[in-house]
């Protein structure tokens, strides 16, 4: 790993446009290196944040982009709980993605069929490698640190081999989900974690300065080779004995 850095805004207001320049610069950066950008991307609050910050300024050219979901409830597109029908209506109608460039699960499947259909989309999509090289991906924590669809002292922590696994018992709903697992997660040139409010202090503090009993699904995001980023407000990291960097609106990293 090339290190971590945690850093703290004062607010989620003020560390939205520097994720949003965190995309844009490892965008550049890929394109100009290998022609295209991988990016995946997590639900939750990250969708608003990013569609509204991405489009600050309007002439974002995503037209080299290739993007996948780190995890996806099974659900038709037009549900609410859909990642991939969130960011079609907030992000994706609005900017120049091509069609062929987003990598969305085939919800009318099984949900084992599913996984196995959506690795075989990510491995044509990425072949270079035995697991997938994102360039970029995207996460969020929950209350209970879980990231993706990995939760804790769940058997998929385990799992070595698969690309993307199925859960049909996930502790939160929709209990069918598809997920990227760890060696996918940890092969990425870039991890980035958004975490933000008061609630997420406590599994915060324990995710980056470690815990009594099994690590936090998100403690084990730890890239082999590349970069992970921790972005969070003052009253998720109200906690935090560790040194942090302190970052203001516009913020770059």
């Amino acid at each position: 790993m090339a290190g971590r850095r945690v850093a703290v805004f004062p607010s989620s207001e003020d560390l939205g446009p520097t994720l949003a320049e965190l995309v844009r610069s490892r965008a550049d950066r890929a394109i100009a290196s290998r022609g295209r950008f991988t990016l995946g991307l997590s639900g939750g609050s990250l969708v608003s944040m990013l569609s509204r910050e991405l489009l600050v300024p309007p002439d974002l050219d995503c037209s080299r982009w290739v993007v996948g979901f780190c995890d996806e409830r099974l659900v038709p597109v037009d549900h609410p709980e859909s990642t991939y029908g969130q960011y079609k209506n907030k992000l994706f109608s609005k900017v120049n993605i091509p069609e062929s460039g987003i990598l969305a699960i085939d919800s009318s499947l099984p949900v084992k069929e599913c996984a196995e259909d959506y690795a075989r989309k990510l491995k044509e999509a990425i072949p270079e490698d035995d697991f997938p090289v994102f360039d970029l991906l995207l996460l969020g924590m929950g209350p209970d640190g879980h990231t993706c669809s990995l939760f804790p002292e769940h058997p998929l922590l385990e799992e070595t081999q698969k690309i993307v696994a199925p859960i049909d018992d996930s502790p939160k709903p929709p209990p069918q989900r598809v997920t990227m697992t760890l060696p996918v997660v940890n092969s990425a040139r870039c991890v980035t974690f958004v975490s933000t409010g008061g609630s997420k202090a406590s599994v915060l503090k324990e995710v980056l300065e470690g815990r009594k009993g099994p690590a936090f699904p998100a403690a084990l995001v730890v890239p082999t080779n590349g970069e992970l980023f921790w972005l969070v407000d003052a009253p998720a990291a109200a906690s935090l004995t560790i040194q942090v960097e302190r970052l203001g609106l516009g913020a770059k990293l």
